[in-house]
């Protein structure tokens, strides 16, 4: 039907001009707190080291899956290669992995800060840090490349449409023979085992800070060391309630087209508001983006100017002994 194609194909012209949205806020926001970090003297704190890995995971996970969905909507195509399909699920799995792994390491941080802040520099330091950070990036990897490895080595005996906006291993498992997935199964099991290991470990950590929070006399110091826990809550509480409502909503209210917001929900929606969140009730970080953003467009002010003056010869100047600097010609 004419009607129907043409209202098929605004809604896939929407679809592009949101993911395309979506990218620019999430490529933006984690760009600028990447720059801060690397340009910033200051910000070099376990925290801040810990955010910019978290940043550099977000635009991974961000440029996984939107480029592919931006471009089946744009030329209203609805297909992926295998190969295609096993890079995308191990990509995405590995980034997951890493954004599990750095919120719990951050924590971590948040634990020793507040409730051991003598000895946050030797449990925590440099070299800690960056041993953290490997393994977490290290251990994502052999996680990933096992479920891809494990997944794609099954038989699929249900057809190969997916009905999602991205491959995914349980739509994958879906398609799969129904004796053969057993293995994948047993490995998901082990991920729960682990997902809720580090779920555990942070309500203990936020227990004990919330704890020394209240043992703290002044109202503006509770207050001081709240708004440094906002922000890892909000970013973990936006990862954790949109993930599990993703996977473990009742079959009753399951549609394709839910399970399609759904993915995106969890998936695409934390890395864009990660950089937001974060920058929004952390003053350091919002003093470093505007001395770096101040810098940039000082810059690039008056280049005019800045040319004419490199062609003037230097005036003389006195220091303080009253001795004369004088300009490079005029020096003997």
């Amino acid at each position: 039907m004419p009607g129907h194609s043409q209202y098929t194909r605004q809604l896939q012209l929407l679809h592009f001009c949101l993911f395309l949205s979506i990218s620019l806020a999430a490529l933006l926001g984690n760009g600028l707190i990447i720059s801060a970090g690397a340009c910033g003297q200051h910000l070099h704190s376990p925290m801040f080291f810990f955010l910019l890995s978290l940043a550099l995971t977000d635009l991974g996970s961000i440029c996984t899956t939107l480029p592919k969905a931006m471009h089946n909507s744009l030329w209203s195509i609805r297909h992926i290669s295998y190969s295609g399909c096993a890079a995308q699920v191990f990509l995405f799995v590995f980034f997951m992995g890493v954004e599990v792994s750095l919120l719990t390491i951050m924590c971590y941080d948040l634990y020793l800060s507040i409730c051991k802040p003598l000895h946050h520099g030797t449990l925590l330091g440099s070299r800690a840090c960056a041993h953290m950070a490997a393994a977490a990036w290290a251990g994502a990897f052999l996680y990933a490349l096992l479920h891809t490895a494990n997944t794609f080595s099954l038989p699929l005996c249900q057809g190969n449409a997916l009905g999602q906006l991205f491959c995914e291993i349980p739509h994958i498992l879906k398609l799969s023979c129904s004796k053969s997935h057993l293995r994948e199964l047993g490995l998901i099991a082990v991920s729960v085992c682990l997902l809720f290991g580090c779920f555990v470990f942070i309500v203990f950590s936020y227990v004990q800070i919330f704890r020394a929070m209240l043992r703290i006399p002044s109202e503006q110091g509770r207050h001081k060391t709240f708004s440094t826990c906002l922000p890892h809550l909000a970013m973990l509480s936006l990862f954790v309630s949109t993930a599990m409502f993703a996977h473990l909503k009742p079959p009753s209210i399951s549609s394709p087209s839910l399970d399609v917001a759904l993915s995106v929900l969890y998936s695409v929606v934390p890395p864009a508001l990660n950089p937001l969140i974060y920058s929004l009730r952390n003053q350091e970080l919002r003093d470093a983006l505007r001395k770096m953003m101040t810098g940039f467009f000082h810059k690039r002010k008056d280049p005019a100017a800045t040319s004419l003056s490199k062609m003037l010869p230097l005036k003389p100047h006195l220091n303080l002994a009253g001795q004369c600097l004088c300009a490079e010609g005029e020096r003997s």
